[in-house]
């Protein structure tokens, strides 16, 4: 045995050529072996024989498939599968990991099963388009190994129930759309506190069987939220709560509000069901109150935050006072812009008021907001000038009674209550007639002429200039005998040109 060794020792030293022979045979079975590996565990180097490669590219649309293809190219970075056959996606569908795909296209296959492994080995997807099947639950975690995925595809399926844990750990999402399916309720879980995924900016549920929207909840989201609401063609029931949540948004020019102003619709309460527009609620139907949006009110002396809420996000905030002044760090203005972008006024002084801008500007767009700041001019613990003034209107009214009441019972008589003088009981003036409220004679004569009422007179015939009484008119007395001279005294001059008369 060692002579045999010793001699293929010596014979490797004294044939090099042999020697690189056997090397370069030991490097090809290497290369076969490299070769057969794909065929052995499911993928290629090569497009599959059912698509049409370009690139990076892969495309087994419309191939009649039933079942996706296995040997996907580990270079495939968009894989086209719609138009297809292919009614289940189960686990192994894909048997190894495509690191490099991030499209996948499974739209129009009449797919109704979607395992919830199904994405374990494409997990570096970013847009995943799923629409139109017939797809009827989205479970629990189905799309949890999915935390690349941006736009995901959903609408013109049959999906009745949406599990609030479906889309968990989807922590890039940024576009979801629902819309065309039966979902009859708002999945609020997305958009809402901690359960929100954090970069959704556009959930379209339109055209679904949602009949109540969360409003209250929906009207506290942040604008860039709302922005990207979209809940039209809806069966939503009609009140005047969803008409100013609507009208704010429209006010607000929101998207989904001026876009698809005229597709919002409402069911009218009643057998008829009667569908309408939602934006004519406050005129033609339910006369719901136009909406306008409030300006913001402060008191002397208190703390007020100024929220700069646009529709924008991941913005920078700039403010500006009432008079076009910016507000800069570091100087002694009694306003100052906090971490969040909003603007913060301590203590809130009367000049404080009027109109306050920001605006929010990012690399592409940039918005403007204006808030008109009223200041009452007390505190909020005081009425401070209001009740004064109030107390001024007061005092105002009561002297007013006061010096009436002095004129009708305190003015001297001139002639009536002196029955010897001046004129005869027919020549009474009216003016003294009317203001004298007790007699203070005993002729029973006087007292039925005045117990009397006071009536307006027909001042088509006894009018003069200015609509001012006729001196020279004529009245009857009591026994219709004789006729009385009126009182030359104007009695629009007592009663600020109202004519009365004694009847």
């Amino acid at each position: 045995m060692h002579q045999t060794t010793r001699a293929g020792k010596s014979l490797l030293e004294t044939s090099p050529s042999l020697r690189n022979h056997i090397r370069w045979v030991f490097i090809l079975f290497l290369f076969v072996s490299v070769l057969e590996l794909p065929l052995a565990t499911g993928f290629t180097l090569n497009c599959h024989k059912t698509c049409i490669c370009a690139s990076n590219i892969v495309s087994c649309s419309k191939m009649n498939l039933t079942i996706a293809p296995t040997g996907i190219p580990l270079y495939a970075a968009v894989l086209d599968l719609s138009y297809n056959y292919i009614t289940r996606l189960p686990a192994e569908w894909s048997p190894v990991k495509l690191p490099k795909l991030h499209n996948l296209l499974l739209s129009h296959n009449g797919l109704s099963f979607l395992s919830v492994e199904a994405f374990l080995y494409v997990k570096y997807l970013r847009y995943l388009d799923i629409s139109s099947n017939s797809l009827r639950h989205l479970d629990e975690y189905m799309f949890e190994p999915l935390v690349n995925l941006e736009v995901l595809l959903l609408y013109n399926n049959q999906i009745t129930q949406v599990d609030r844990l479906a889309f968990v750990g989807m922590s890039n999402l940024q576009k979801l759309y629902l819309s065309q399916n039966q979902v009859s309720r708002f999945p609020l879980e997305l958009v809402k506190d901690r359960t929100r995924l954090e970069k959704l900016s556009l959930l379209d549920v339109s055209s679904n069987k949602i009949k109540v929207l969360p409003i209250g909840e929906l009207q506290l989201l942040p604008v860039w939220i709302k922005n990207g609401l979209y809940f039209h063609n809806n069966p939503l029931l009609c009140h005047c709560e969803l008409y100013s949540l609507l009208a704010h948004w429209h006010i607000r020019r929101l998207n989904s509000a001026v876009d698809f102003k005229d597709d919002f619709k409402c069911v009218l309460p009643g057998p008829q069901k009667t569908q309408v527009g939602v934006f004519d609620l406050n005129d033609v139907y339910m006369n719901c109150s136009t909406f306008s949006e409030a300006d913001e009110e402060a008191f002397l002396e208190q703390t007020l935050t100024l929220g700069c809420d646009t529709k924008l996000r991941d913005v920078t905030k700039t403010w500006f006072l009432p008079g076009n002044v910016k507000v800069t760090s570091g100087s002694n203005q009694t306003a100052r812009v906090l971490s969040d972008g909003s603007l913060q006024i301590s203590p809130v002084n009367p000049e404080d008021g009027g109109t306050y801008m920001c605006i929010a500007a990012s690399e592409a767009l940039n918005e403007t907001l204006y808030i008109v700041l009223k200041v009452h001019n007390f505190t909020m613990n005081g009425g401070g000038d209001n009740l004064s003034t109030a107390y001024t209107t007061l005092v105002g009214c009561l002297s007013s009674v006061v010096l009436v009441l002095i004129y009708l019972y305190l003015t001297p008589c001139n002639c009536f209550c002196c029955p010897n003088k001046g004129k005869s009981r027919g020549e009474d003036s009216i003016h003294s007639s009317m203001l004298s409220v007790t007699p203070t004679h005993g002729d029973p004569v006087l007292k039925e002429e005045l117990n009397r009422h006071v009536a307006f007179i027909d001042s088509k015939e006894l009018q003069g200039q200015n609509g001012k009484l006729n001196p020279n008119g004529d009245d009857r007395d009591e026994a219709g005998k004789g006729k009385r001279k009126k009182s030359v005294d104007s009695i629009s001059s007592v009663f600020s040109d109202t004519p009365m008369m004694v009847v």
